[in-house]
């Protein structure tokens, strides 16, 4: 018995249809809830898609397969062996419609837990951790603050780089710097004083400073770089994107909020950088080019045209890609690498290497 119908959703309005990059989950493999089961990218988003109940994955793309928005790519049975219907993609499409809503464990917990009504989301698309988190990061950008009085969380080097750059746009004024280290408070940095650790930050939000910068580089723990945004977001401090005046960002590019983008950097046209990335010195980050939430381009690494880089990826410095690769979530790329083809996600690149 088909206890699922899996279709294919949608991840741009304006392009129907995705390609099939990953089969995580075999044909007749049993799943739980939350289980990946495939990957699908469009040339400017991706998605994994997972399993909403038990049972028996089958499935009926291949990878590689491009499929409209709405086609089937499978089914969820309650037996291995059961039989399934011919697949009708106009048919499939047509019904996109009429679909329940379609959302991941981990969404369902986040939207329940910041009291987004699961009845106001989208039906076109498999809504993600990441589509709710982009909900809560909205609703925290309802009204952009009238105070230009910025704090930056960190006192290391990545945060000394980055209040000189706060100072370059003539848009901030530094207010005072949160750093977890006990030993720190009431001493200055390039002459901002340290206010206090991170238990603070509702206090000085109430005392009318309302943006902030994350000022933790991450290079060894990218993790920690992504728990101070995600801290920062729930005190309720708005991020702004941070633009050095050097940097070259053209005009269709798109970027999001928390994002750092340093000195003589370039962002070309379309490209997309997510919340929370940063584009570090000098780095090229070429036409509809897409990089993901928390990940971190180092300086003077080069992305050719259309690559993916995927969430909380490391390209270290010098890295230069082909045109159109995909870098997976969580990868490490050495510095000084070169990459030719397809980085699966969390794999290590070491220096200097050509990865192909």
């Amino acid at each position: 018995m088909i206890e699922t119908t899996l279709v294919i959703p949608m991840l741009n309005a304006n392009e129907p249809e995705a390609t099939v990059v990953e089969i995580v989950s075999a044909d007749k493999a049993f799943v739980n809830p939350g289980d990946i089961l495939i990957t699908i990218e469009t040339t400017k988003a991706a998605a994994d898609l997972e399993a909403e109940i038990s049972g028996y994955f089958r499935l009926v793309a291949g990878e590689n397969q491009t499929l409209r928005v709405g086609e089937i790519y499978g089914y969820i049975t309650e037996n291995p062996d059961d039989s399934l219907p011919q697949v009708n993609a106009e048919s499939a499409a047509d019904g996109i419609e009429n679909v329940d809503l379609r959302i991941t464990s981990p969404a369902r917990i986040l939207a329940l837990r910041n009291n987004i009504n699961l009845e106001i989301l989208p039906k076109d698309r498999l809504i993600t951790e990441s589509y709710i988190r982009g909900l809560v990061q909205k609703s925290l950008r309802r009204e952009i603050p009238v105070s230009n009085q910025l704090l930056v969380y960190g006192a290391g080097g990545h945060a000394k780089a980055l209040m000189e750059m706060i100072r370059a746009t003539g848009k901030y004024v530094l207010a005072g710097i949160v750093d977890d280290s006990t030993t720190l408070k009431g001493k200055q940095v390039l002459g901002i004083s340290i206010l206090g650790s991170g238990e603070v930050l509702e206090l000085l939000l109430e005392d009318g400073i309302e943006n902030a910068a994350n000022g933790v580089g991450g290079i060894i723990d990218q993790v920690i770089r992504a728990k101070i945004f995600e801290r920062l977001i729930e005190a309720g401090l708005y991020l702004p994107a941070i633009i050095h005046p050097s940097a070259v960002v053209e005009e269709s590019a798109r970027v999001g909020l928390g994002t750092q983008i340093f000195a003589n950097s370039y962002v070309g046209s379309e490209a997309i950088l997510d919340d929370m990335c940063m584009i570090n010195t000098g780095a090229v980050i070429s036409h509809d080019c897409l990089v993901g939430r928390y990940s971190h381009i180092a300086p003077g690494a080069m992305l050719a045209g259309a690559v993916i880089v995927k969430n909380n990826v490391l390209v270290g410095m010098g890295v230069t890609t082909a045109i159109g690769v995909t870098i997976g979530e969580g990868a490490r790329v050495g510095n000084g690498s070169i990459i030719l083809k397809d980085v699966p996600a969390g794999k290590i690149i070491s220096a200097g290497e050509v990865w192909r």
